[in-house]
């Protein structure tokens, strides 16, 4: 039967409580946070809190330099992409091999769609982990489009995971919050700060920092420092941004937190179908319009280069309707298929190939894989 997202409740007695009838794509949650703040570790929790729940999720790695999963990934980029070859071959440092190996695999997301499609009666969450360096996925062309990518088909959202024990500074506390805003205004996406690590320490500090604009300013009366006074100032301007701001405390060594965590993904997801479906759909079709409009114009081009043609003329007689009708189009048609037979060789496969060249060994299991 169809699969509903999640709603307002929680998880129960291994059910998922639906949001509302009729929406049955899966929710795609995408785990971001700096280096070292427990990504990997929190998607080996969700997959195995979702096990336990009976709704396996369908989970994607997108990390080419990590050594092992803790958890089974369906689709793994290092399948795809040869970390350590993709380096070697073109010169590149591992922060330029990691970039590299991510733009390779984009160029194909366009199958991870369809894989993600055809599971989708069967997984309700896409749990998809990225690289340990942040940088590498929020600011690049690939990160991009693989956040669209998902965005303009399923319920999508951004869960920011904060190292909470790193964070008791109200300097270090500010830097991560920067960063955030900044994903949440890139990605134009439902956001969760999850707070990890409260096994260590508890995130009530944090929680208190951002709804008392006063408590954060006495932890910031304490530090006497350029940073700290550049701090208070950026903290009034991010009191809005608290404000709407989803946050979850969670530990991904323990466990706990993971029934306040779903709660929040289906506040988000109700979001996502208010305010952000509507303005994705809207670009969807700006972008068809315009496709459609460029077409018109270019059929409008062809038809003026060839010119009306001279049916009467014909050998065939000049009473014929269906060749008047057909004007040049099967000459045109003709011509194009017999330059298209002689040009096959030339065409997308050449650049399969070309890329094969120099990257044969990097890429060698994308056929394989059914990706390339």
């Amino acid at each position: 039967g169809s699969v509903s997202t999640l709603g307002s409740e929680p998880i129960n007695g291994g059910r998922m409580a639906a949001a509302g009838a009729g929406v049955s794509s899966p929710v795609c949650i995408l785990v971001l946070g700096m280096a070292g703040s427990g990504k990997t570790a929190l998607v080996q929790r969700l997959t195995a809190y979702l096990h336990s729940k009976n709704s396996p999720p369908y989970v994607i790695n997108l990390d080419p330099a990590v050594h092992e999963l803790p958890f089974p990934a369906n689709i793994d980029i290092r399948d795809t992409v040869k970390y350590k070859e993709v380096m070697k071959q073109y010169g590149l440092g591992p922060n330029g091999g990691i970039v590299t190996s991510l733009n390779l695999f984009a160029t194909r997301f366009d199958q991870v769609m369809k894989f993600i499609e055809k599971r989708q009666n069967a997984s309700q969450y896409v749990l998809i982990d990225t690289p340990g360096q942040i940088e590498v996925f929020t600011w690049s062309a690939s990160g991009t489009i693989i956040t669209e990518a998902l965005a303009s088909s399923f319920p999508c959202l951004v869960v920011y995971v904060m190292d909470t024990s790193r964070s008791t500074s109200p300097v270090t506390f500010m830097s991560n919050m920067l960063y955030a805003c900044s994903i949440l205004y890139k990605t134009k996406l439902p956001f969760i700060v999850a707070m990890n690590k409260t096994d260590i320490i508890d995130h009530s500090f944090a929680v208190e920092w951002m709804q008392d604009f006063e408590v954060f300013q006495d932890a910031l009366n304490q530090e006497a420092s350029y940073a700290s006074n550049l701090t208070r100032s950026m903290s009034l301007v991010l009191d809005e941004f608290y404000s709407s701001l989803k946050v979850v405390g969670v530990s991904a060594v323990q466990g706990t937190g993971m029934e306040e965590f779903f709660e929040q993904v289906s506040s988000a997801v109700d979001e996502y179908e208010r305010e952000y479906r509507p303005e994705y759909e809207r670009l969807r079709e700006k972008m068809e319009r315009a496709e459609s409009q460029r077409q018109r114009e270019q059929l409008e081009r062809l038809q003026k280069d060839m010119g009306p043609v001279p049916m009467e003329n014909s050998p065939a007689g000049s009473g014929s309707t269906a060749e008047s009708e057909s004007g040049p189009s099967a000459l045109i048609l003709t011509r194009g298929t017999l330059e298209e037979e002689d040009e096959t060789v030339e065409s997308d496969t050449d650049d399969v190939d070309h890329q094969g060249e120099k990257g044969c060994d990097a890429c060698g299991h994308l056929v394989a894989e059914g990706l390339w």
